[in-house]
């Protein structure tokens, strides 16, 4: 198609404003179509508030924001021209601070709300409050499925009952006194005794005991060095086995690639 970037986008901004009236009928009442100077003082006023506070964020995501707060969207040429007019914004400092800056978890999460009621999109409010996508899209999950109770801050503490007790810990702290058991032969001790705990938690468990009753720490048993099965019987030779179907018993062949029938030769 041959037409210009600024002709697609005008005939987008016509579709999404007028729908199929748009396909067929290319002329369009001038007062029906808004511009920058069409667009009340409030309007032009939110447009260059939202480009002082956030400046990556896009002409059409603006149009968004004002479609939602307004329900007039203009077009993106008219948002680029009031937003880089010069004109003095209202606004003098952030509406909000980052995310890791504002004390109330709550106070947090009606921030992320309150843009997000307005049209801002979950990268905008993300790069806004410095904080990663993935917090902006549980925020608001929580806040859908649970409404206001999805402000409070959820406790991390432990739900169920711890799986090592006192008694385990007390078993594992006589077991170590053998100092060769290291954690997983202390794993499976215990799981001769009727008691399930992983190879890691032992681990730790042993570790806190050194520290605390000064336990020696397994020692590694060593071990003869064991000599390889295909070392070469002289330096720069090594032998491989060769079977073919004129030699099925195999023939030593060396390294460099001579067939043993030729090394008499």
């Amino acid at each position: 198609m041959n037409a210009a970037q600024r002709t697609l986008s005008r005939k987008a901004d016509e579709f999404e404003r007028y729908g199929m009236q748009s396909l067929f009928d290319s002329k369009i009442p001038r007062e029906q179509v808004e511009t920058s100077r069409s667009l009340p003082e409030e309007i032009r006023q939110v447009i260059v508030d939202l480009h002082r506070e956030m400046p990556t964020m896009s002409w059409r995501e603006i149009a968004d924001i004002c479609f939602i707060r307004f329900g007039r969207k203009p077009s993106h040429h008219s948002i680029k021209h009031i937003a880089t007019s010069g004109s003095p914004p209202s606004l003098t400092a952030r509406r909000y601070q980052p995310w890791h800056h504002i004390p109330d978890p709550a106070e947090r999460k009606l921030a992320v709300i309150r843009l997000h009621s307005e049209g801002w999109s979950i990268t905008s409010i993300a790069e806004y409050l410095e904080v990663n996508r993935k917090t902006i899209y549980a925020t608001l999950q929580r806040w859908a499925e649970e409404g206001v109770a999805g402000l409070e801050e959820k406790s991390r503490a432990r739900k169920g009952p711890r799986k090592v007790t006192l008694r385990i810990q007390n078993e594992i702290r006589k077991l170590q006194e053998n100092p060769l058991l290291g954690e997983w032969r202390m794993s499976a001790a215990l799981s001769r005794m009727g008691v399930e705990v992983s190879p890691a938690t032992c681990g730790r468990i042993m570790a806190a005991n050194r520290q605390l009753y000064g336990l020696e720490k397994p020692q590694r048993q060593p071990r003869a060095k064991l000599e390889m099965p295909f070392k070469a019987s002289q330096p720069g030779c090594a032998f491989l086995s060769h079977f073919t179907n004129s030699d099925p018993m195999g023939l030593l062949v060396r390294a460099h690639g001579r067939h043993p029938a030729l090394w008499g030769t």
